[in-house]
């Protein structure tokens, strides 16, 4: 029987079979995310990590996910999702409560104009990363 997990500090990957492992000491270093990937590598595309982040303030980076869509959940506050598109950006407006995905392979970023939290579930397999 499993204890209960704080999700903004201990992520959960979803991979193959149903299977939920928490992901205790996660941090956003090369070293955890090349061991992470290592773990996860036998789910491939269908693996996915699921985390619970604050948003305070926007992104100062891009980013993309090759392997499959994001969903992005806001839990609480007021944030712009922006999509880069072959057509230009696509803005989605994300109010408590709402949702947007991420295409495979689109390029996204967000503007904060209210802090709050946000759930995301991603295919990390072959995540990119680009300056804002």
């Amino acid at each position: 029987m499993a204890d209960a997990n704080d999700l903004t500090t201990t992520p959960i990957h979803l991979g193959l079979g149903g299977r939920a492992a928490p992901l205790p000491g996660f941090a956003w270093t090369p070293e955890y995310l090349a061991a992470y990937n290592e773990r996860a590598d036998a789910d491939g595309s269908d693996g996915r990590l699921v985390l619970l982040e604050h948003q305070g303030e926007s992104w100062t980076s891009w980013e993309r996910h090759p392997a499959g869509e994001e969903v992005v959940i806001l839990l609480s506050g007021r944030v712009d999702l922006v999509q880069e598109l072959d057509s230009g950006e696509h803005v989605i407006a994300l109010t408590p409560r709402t949702y947007a995905i991420n295409p495979p392979g689109v390029w996204h970023t967000a503007n904060v104009h209210e802090p709050g939290d946000a759930l995301f579930i991603t295919p990390g397999r072959g995540t990119e990363g680009r300056p804002r």
